[in-house]
């Protein structure tokens, strides 16, 4: 066993001999490594593909998509989408329309965070978006972020005989009152419509609140905005506690306000 031992080291000291194995390992790598990718090139593998026409900025469903094979060098060569998991659940771009029977290419799909206008996509049926302008104190120093929610109260200053409430009585002076509860803000944007929250290291100014109402509050939010001669201002006032279970419950709580402005504005 030593001279074994002692032979088999006289061998691996010859560095001939070791030039030789190394050359060998290095030719069974490159040949296993050359077998592997011409497999991957050449198999045939599996890819999503859209069962119907997908329009751009849709979210793309588990039913739109279905799978084909093509070859890996294919897939490798334009940049296809191999796994489903990349594609449910994302978004077509905003320049795509991916059509039925198409595959899918990563510069095609996206997050919807992406997309150049993801907000109107929070936007249910019957609501429209408002842009209410706030600055630093209205947001309570930058205190109301996206995906909470607020009450929008209103100051006005009206003049003796102006309106008069529901029970018929006049109404004047400065009127300070909830108008409408429970809004979701979507997005916080500064004067250049970015996201002031998009860098948590560099905090912008914020410029505007970006939320949806029904259509028939937008109306009321936008008839306000053209009274300043009553002196207007409309003010973001956060919600504490968990409101998330509440979406959809926005409510005008000033039947008064509300008939004021469509007195004011016929």
């Amino acid at each position: 066993m030593g001279n074994l031992g002692n032979g088999l080291k006289k061998f691996l000291q010859n560095k001939n001999t070791v030039t030789v194995i190394g050359i060998i390992v290095v030719v069974f790598i490159l040949f296993f490594a050359y077998n592997y990718r011409v497999n991957r090139s050449t198999n045939p593998i599996s890819v999503p593909y859209a069962l119907e026409e997908i329009a751009s900025g849709t979210q793309i469903t588990e039913n739109m998509v279905g799978t084909t094979q093509i070859t890996g060098a294919m897939a490798d060569q334009l940049g296809i989408i191999r796994n489903q998991s990349e594609v449910i659940d994302k978004y077509s771009n905003a320049d795509t329309i991916i059509p039925k029977g198409g595959l899918f290419f990563e510069r095609n799909v996206v997050d919807k965070e992406e997309l150049p206008a993801s907000i109107i996509l929070d936007i249910k049926k019957g609501y429209t978006l408002y842009q209410l302008h706030v600055d630093n104190y209205k947001t309570y120093g930058n205190n109301i972020f996206p995906n909470t929610y607020i009450d929008i109260w209103v100051k006005i200053n009206l003049p003796s005989g102006v309106c008069k409430t529901t029970d018929g009585k006049a109404s004047s002076g400065i009127w300070v009152t909830k108008f409408i509860e429970n809004v979701k803000v979507i997005s916080v944007e500064d004067s250049e419509g970015q996201d002031v929250f998009a860098d948590p290291e560099n905090i912008k100014t914020p410029s505007r609140l970006i939320f949806g109402v029904p259509d028939e509050y937008f109306i009321l939010l936008k008839k306000l905005e053209y009274l300043t001669q009553y002196n207007t201002e409309m003010d973001p006032i956060p919600l504490g506690g968990d409101h998330e279970n509440e979406e959809g419950t926005v409510t005008v709580s000033s039947e008064d306000l509300q008939k004021c402005i469509n007195e004011l504005t016929k």
